[in-house]
């Protein structure tokens, strides 16, 4: 039997107060979970957010979060414990964007980008993974992407960060599994979101005309197949990369 609900589970999202981090966490507030985000730099979204969930009755509580830095990583599961219990669901959504041809891509900018995106959903999985093998159940989903695949010009740094998240996804899956803990990742393809947005007129273009569906996605249609790989209708996709991407990659 097909069963989304979340109710009685607690999940974590970071980067979870706007685009599909947003999305996700009201998702996964509608489908009766109790939801907790971080956020760095973003705290307007954030309170904007936490009021329209607390306005519908819902449970959520946010805090901040450089995801990259392991201090601030230590400091969020410990918020978690007193803001959230235990964390069945964590969601690795934190992400940065950047448009840099090879040529002019800085050490400095290669090193945030993995930092963020691959550091950092080590560095958050490392905390909370430990507590969902001692209870014997939880779920991971980390944010990937199409360009992991694909590839784009201007995107060396942001593809190979989201390339080894696909790779440290798979490896982790195959140790987490026998303890009751799947390991899924999500690779979308271009949606309109303010990193989308933030990248170049041309670059848009080029990738929109690419797509066979002919549009940037929705957060509407990408926040759904998380919800998938954290219920129960969810729990044979082991070590999975799914990828809502208007066909820009056919896996």
């Amino acid at each position: 039997m097909t069963n989304f609900s979340l109710v009685g589970r607690t999940a974590l999202v970071t980067g979870g107060s706007r685009g599909i981090g947003a999305a996700i966490v009201e998702l996964f507030a509608a489908n009766g979970c109790k939801v907790g985000y971080c956020q760095f730099g973003d705290d307007a979204n954030a309170a904007i957010l936490a009021a329209k969930l607390s306005d519908s009755g819902k449970s959520v509580a946010h805090t901040v979060c450089d995801v990259s830095k392991e201090d601030q990583v230590d400091q969020l599961a410990a918020w978690s414990r007193d803001a959230l219990g235990s964390v069945d669901i964590l969601v690795n959504c934190a992400g940065i964007g950047g448009d840099l041809l090879f040529e002019e891509l800085t050490v400095d900018a290669f090193d945030r980008m993995i930092g963020v995106h691959l550091r950092g959903t080590f560095l958050v999985t490392r905390q909370f993974y430990p507590s969902m093998r001692d209870r014997g159940w939880g779920r991971i989903i980390n944010f990937s992407s199409q360009l992991a695949y694909k590839g784009a010009p201007g995107q060396s740094h942001y593809c190979a960060a989201k390339a080894g998240i696909v790779g440290f996804t798979r490896a982790l899956a195959y140790e987490a599994a026998p303890n009751g803990v799947t390991v899924n990742s999500i690779a979308p393809g271009p949606v309109e979101t303010d990193m989308l947005m933030g990248l170049s007129d041309g670059w848009r273009a080029m990738k929109q005309a690419q797509l066979p569906i002919g549009r940037f996605g929705r957060v509407d249609e990408i926040a759904p197949t998380a919800l998938l790989l954290a219920s129960d209708s969810g729990s044979f996709y082991v070590g999975q990369t799914l990828s809502p991407n208007g066909g820009d990659v056919l896996l």
